[in-house]
């Protein structure tokens, strides 16, 4: 076991919750801070896709303690909290003049390209995102390049208000709403084609178990998810239900901050 390593990577963990806990109380609903924002999410997008800091994570794994569970896990919140705060920067900036993006927003953008694989989207799919957030990406994209119908949802009142004034900016034309809405309360739910739940999204598996008998019998699910040290900024894959639920493709990005798992009904 390389020591030098393990302690180099748990003091960077610890740098970034103390930094993550700095920065999240200083949001006030302005564009005050954004800067300090954007340099923190790049730097931790680059630190769990670092090649550099896989072997140090795997030898901490192994030898993981309550502390260093309970670690990772306040680390997988507050980077959350951050990101979705780091949206509602980049919405504020955009809807006060300013379009650049940062790394991160870069980075899950090219996500985005060809998501659902051999399943794929056309202008007569009705798609679903879990977790809009403040600037919806995803349904912006899917909705410019396939004409398809794009439902966001998502349970922050601010995030809903804002994705729609960036909507109305970037895609006014489109074919996409944004609701306030708990997943099991949808009435088009049968209409789905293509779900996609968003990787911040802590009940993302509890709601799959939820939504099967909602849903159609053609409907594919697409789940935004990090293992290993891509965990610590993305809640992991689980084990599904084998009689609801099958993984019919596993699309693994080593230089992207998630991963993906496609599913269809069992």
């Amino acid at each position: 076991m390389n020591v030098l390593k393990t302690n180099t990577l748990q003091e960077d963990l610890n740098q970034f919750s103390v930094r993550f806990n700095d920065f999240a109380v200083k949001y006030d609903h302005t564009m005050n801070h954004c800067p300090e924002f954007e340099v923190l999410i790049d730097d931790y997008s680059k630190f769990i896709i670092s090649e550099r800091n896989k072997e140090a994570w795997e030898q901490l794994v192994q030898h993981e303690s309550r502390d260093f569970y309970q670690l990772v896990e306040d680390l997988r919140t507050k980077s959350a909290l951050c990101v979705a705060i780091m949206e509602k920067y980049r919405a504020l900036k955009l809807l006060n003049g300013t379009t650049e993006s940062t790394n991160y927003f870069k980075n899950i953008e090219s996500c985005i390209e060809n998501e659902f694989g051999q399943f794929q989207i056309t202008s007569e799919s009705k798609v679903l995102l879990v977790g809009s957030g403040s600037f919806p990406m995803t349904p912006l994209l899917i909705a410019k390049r396939t004409g398809a119908e794009v439902i966001g949802i998502d349970i922050d009142d601010e995030a809903i208000e804002l994705g729609r004034k960036v909507v109305d900016e970037l895609g006014g034309d489109l074919n996409i709403k944004l609701e306030k809405k708990e997943v099991e309360n949808i009435e088009y739910a049968k209409e789905l084609t293509h779900i996609i739940f968003s990787s911040t999204v802590e009940a993302k598996y509890d709601i799959l178990g939820q939504i099967h008998p909602l849903t159609n019998e053609n409907v594919v699910v697409a789940m935004r998810y990090g293992n290993q040290l891509k965990s610590l900024f993305n809640y992991p894959m689980r084990e599904v239900d084998a009689e609801k639920w099958r993984m019919v493709d596993n699309i693994l990005r080593p230089d992207h901050v998630f991963d993906i798992a496609l599913y269809k009904k069992a």
